[in-house]
């Protein structure tokens, strides 16, 4: 009979938030499939074993009732729902994520928003991009996409954060939830005041889609489907715009090719591989199961490390290091089966197809002065937290 997986007592939360990389290349070696007692769940850390969880549903739900998600964000939201009801949810905001919208209604305001955001940045001086860029740019495009255009950028990026880091306090600490709570009442203020805009005016952003449905979901399930893309729809793009911009600057041979080539497209799917800015994904096992001769009981909340399958030895040669001209392609940072990234075509061409030509053509020899200042943090989310550029 199958053992239940091994337990590792000595991993820590901290050690996870600073950096995790090196714990998961030897959970990969050593058991691929283990319970931290620090994070309360068993890890699985091989892609075969993270992708085959997510595409099987009715094996591995969504809905992990030992998650901190639902009391950041005040409801159950879609990311921890299965079957119908998920796809339901995820319906009503599909509209404002078709092709013909994005490219009719969204590409042109994130260039507008680029254009703009990069010609302030001063020359010749060193400018932490993380805030005055990255972060300002990802939080106007979708503030104009969910039908918020009255939040500040300043207003976006604290709910985004505050959202994200409710969402990954597994130490269920009382700061994190209370600085959540704050950013859940600002969101909803703000909703409130918005619906007559767009009932009396339809357009295609998702809070007036949701609205204006011919079978509307609730109220308090629009809001949480905001909240969802309020906290991925901000540090995704922005810490992956960040990890891009580390990678090539720390490899000029890169840049200068993918410069010459517009290889665009190329570094954006490989800095999201190579750091996933949304590192973990939970799900609990509906029944008793095996994996890799490992017992997971029924009830088991197990974590998919996606910024662990990004670097399988068996898929990646040198997964470690940032290679934009690999051979190998694909990754999991935006998901598989049900719950596979809703986004995901914004952030490719806002990041990948926009900001990226544009910020080397308006600064063409960006340096970075210290790659050691530059610092990274997170276990759920995983991202640069400071990006000191010289623009030249």
């Amino acid at each position: 009979m199958a053992q239940l997986a091994p337990l590792d007592e000595t991993i820590t939360l901290n050690q996870l938030n600073r950096d995790p990389f090196p714990i998961y290349q030897r959970l990969r070696r050593e058991a691929p499939v283990v319970r931290i007692k620090s994070a309360g769940r068993t890890f699985v850390t091989k892609a075969e074993d993270t992708k085959y969880i997510k595409d099987t549903p009715e094996i591995f739900s969504s809905n992990d009732p030992n998650t901190p998600m639902e009391r950041a964000f005040w409801a159950q939201t879609l990311m921890r729902k299965d079957g119908e009801e998920h796809a339901r949810e995820r319906g009503a905001m599909a509209p404002s994520f078709a092709p013909k919208v994005i490219k009719q209604d969204w590409l042109a305001e994130y260039q507008k928003i680029a254009e703009a955001y990069v010609a302030r940045l001063p020359r010749g001086e060193v400018v932490d991009l993380f805030h005055v860029l990255s972060g300002a740019f990802a939080a106007r495009g979708l503030a104009i996409l969910l039908g918020m255009n009255e939040a500040s950028d300043e207003e976006m990026m604290e709910w985004s954060q505050a959202l994200i880091d409710g969402a990954g306090n597994f130490g269920w600490q009382d700061a994190p939830f209370e600085r959540a709570d704050a950013a859940n009442r600002g969101i909803h203020a703000l909703l409130d005041r918005l619906q007559k805009r767009h009932l009396d005016a339809p357009n295609n952003s998702a809070f007036s889609v949701m609205l204006n449905a011919e079978n509307p979901i609730a109220q308090k399930q629009m809001y949480a489907n905001i909240k969802i893309a309020i906290g991925g729809g901000i540090n995704e793009p922005r810490d992956a715009l960040n990890t891009i911009l580390y990678g090539l600057l720390t490899n000029k041979d890169q840049l200068e090719e993918v410069k010459r080539q517009g290889d665009w497209d190329k570094a954006f799917e490989e800095g999201v591989r190579w750091i996933a800015p949304i590192s973990v994904s939970s799900r609990v096992a509906r029944e008793d199961t095996v994996l890799r001769g490992c017992m997971i009981p029924k009830g088991d909340t197990v974590m998919t490390i996606q910024a662990s399958a990004n670097r399988d030895e068996d898929i990646y040669e040198n997964g470690e290091v940032f290679n934009v001209y690999r051979s190998e392609k694909g990754h999991q940072s935006f998901g598989n089966g049900p719950h596979f990234c809703q986004g995901i075509h914004v952030a490719r061409r806002a990041v990948g197809q926009i900001m990226l030509p544009t910020l080397f053509e308006r600064f063409p020899d960006m340096e970075l002065p210290d790659p050691a200042a530059v610092k990274w943090h997170g276990f759920g989310f995983h991202g640069a937290t400071c990006l000191p550029v010289l623009l030249k």
